[in-house]
């Protein structure tokens, strides 16, 4: 669906019906992160939230390559260069400095086993508050931290990017597409999606990726 085409009931429908499967393969990897990854590949994650917030997915997946190498010990002088080499962010330099800060702040914090952390909430909407209000973690917020967990495999969080708002402003679900400026106005929007998603029987999961495809023509991470 081409960006300018207002989302519907109907389009919604039809598009998770022809999407189903790679919507749903695409879930199962996010899962088997959860499953099998180390504290490497989830501080990867959380790494490629911190690019993509503010920008967008395939910047954060170019930056990712870029730094790679970097993201365990190295320092921030040494990701700009990679990225400005690259040509990967448009914020190379504030990006690092976001990433050693998170970084330095999980060793102190957790040894930067994230995966011990993550568990150690045992209620969910906690989990997302340590993330997104955290000072430390910077460059998150709730859209972001939402969008870590997902891509980690731990599932139930509404990923309110613009794409998704504007699909809501579509359907008179919220009167505009501007991003929620607070945590409650945050979780009511979240609240609505929910709403959608039992309205139109499609997993909560399964929908945001549905209208973020709708918006983008892809499904991507």
């Amino acid at each position: 669906m081409r960006e300018h085409q207002p989302v519907t009931v109907e389009s919604i429908r039809s598009t998770h019906k022809a999407r189903r499967k790679e919507i749903r393969a695409r879930l199962g990897e996010f899962e088997k992160v959860w499953r099998d990854g180390s504290n490497a590949r989830l501080w990867e994650e959380l790494v490629f939230c911190i690019f993509t917030a503010g920008a967008s997915a395939r910047m954060g997946l170019k930056s990712i390559e870029a730094v790679r190498p970097l993201l365990w010990n190295g320092r921030g002088a040494e990701m700009t260069e990679a990225l400005k080499k690259a040509g990967a962010h448009r914020f190379p330099v504030s990006r690092p400095e976001y990433i050693v800060i998170a970084r330095q702040y999980l060793r102190e914090h957790c040894g930067l086993r994230l995966r011990e952390q993550l568990e150690s909430f045992s209620d969910p909407i906690e989990r997302r508050d340590w993330l997104a209000r955290e000072k430390r973690i910077k460059g998150l917020g709730y859209k972001e931290a939402s969008h870590f967990l997902r891509n980690i495999g731990l599932m139930g969080h509404a990923i309110l990017d613009k794409h998704v708002l504007r699909c809501l402003a579509d359907l008179e679900i919220v009167e505009s597409s501007r991003p929620p400026s607070t945590k409650a106005r945050y979780l009511e929007i979240e609240e609505r999606l929910k709403g959608v998603a039992r309205d139109v029987r499609i997993d909560f999961d399964e929908l945001d990726l549905v209208l973020w495809s709708m918006k983008t023509g892809e499904v991507l991470k």
